[in-house]
């Protein structure tokens, strides 16, 4: 399976982009979180692309897309979710199905809430919406800038973006540490060791309050009922297993999946994942594509 590696034009910024499939099938959008970018996907495209036209975009200021100056673009997930939907016009993607990871989550449930007649079903793997799947461990010193946004506290989280925090996300939890591609958090780290990628970062850390919307997400849930699979990697030091569960609260029919894994779990299960996505997009999407 071919994965073509594009830009388009987004504002004057050039988006990065993975895209694979016959893009007359059924469209999936894969949106990654922190610290990475759509090369996280690099193992799960092929495994879809047969069946779907699966297009994985850079957000701005990760990976190999642009990165504004924070003078004149404000990186807040509001501003990214806008460049997101931008981007979807501009490559011609008016109905899709959404895969959100991490960061991906607060971006593809904006799209969600600003276009729920666009989603077809959405995918949340460790993307959560949830206050109870936010871990005491990985959140307390973010949540403490959140409550006092002061030069110390900022200071503080710049741990987040050593090359050791980048790699612990990616072996914690996980049976076999072999298992993980080195050169995965390995980019990662470099990308971010970019100039002026840390106050990016920090600046999107203390915008992350946007838990605050977590009841908008969750009404949006309640109302539309999207198709909602949860594929969790289950000892996740972020994200906790309750929050996953906790879409059944608000779609009843929800499917939820652990797996024995931690944050980035398609790092060591991406064939698991893949053959449950295209069970449930199958049953999902594309029967309703047909009827």
């Amino acid at each position: 399976m071919t994965i073509a590696h594009r830009h388009a034009t987004v504002d004057g910024q050039k988006i990065f982009y993975r895209e694979a499939g016959n893009p007359h099938a059924p469209t999936l959008l894969l949106l990654h979180g922190f610290p990475t970018s759509s090369h996280m996907f690099r193992n799960l495209i092929p495994l879809l692309a047969d069946r779907y036209h699966v297009v994985a975009s850079d957000l701005p200021g990760f990976g190999f897309s642009d990165v504004p100056d924070r003078a004149r673009f404000k990186y807040t997930f509001d501003q990214l979710a806008n460049v997101i939907d931008r981007f979807n016009t501009t490559v011609g993607l008016t109905r899709y199905a959404i895969y959100v990871f991490d960061y991906g989550a607060p971006v593809g449930l904006r799209l969600a809430l600003a276009h729920p007649e666009r989603v077809t079903a959405i995918i949340s793997q460790n993307g959560n919406a949830y206050l109870e799947g936010l871990s005491e461990q990985g959140w307390n010193p973010i949540q403490k800038y959140w409550r006092e946004p002061t030069a110390e506290n900022r200071a503080a989280l710049r741990s987040f973006l050593t090359l050791d925090t980048t790699r612990f996300q990616y072996v914690h939890g996980v049976a076999d540490e072999m298992l993980v591609a080195p050169e995965s958090y390995t980019l990662d780290a470099a990308l971010l060791a970019r100039p002026g990628i840390d106050e990016i970062q920090l600046d999107l850390f203390l915008d992350y309050a946007n838990v605050a919307l977590y009841p908008k997400f969750q009404d949006y849930f309640r109302r539309q009922r999207p198709p909602l699979l949860a594929v969790w990697g289950r000892n996740d030091p972020f994200f906790l297993p309750p929050g996953a569960e906790a879409f059944k609260r608000d779609i009843p029919e929800a499917e939820v999946r652990f797996f024995d894994t931690g944050h980035f779990a398609l790092e060591t299960h991406a064939n698991e994942i893949g053959a449950v996505i295209r069970d449930f997009l199958g049953r999902k999407v594309m029967q309703k594509a047909a009827a």
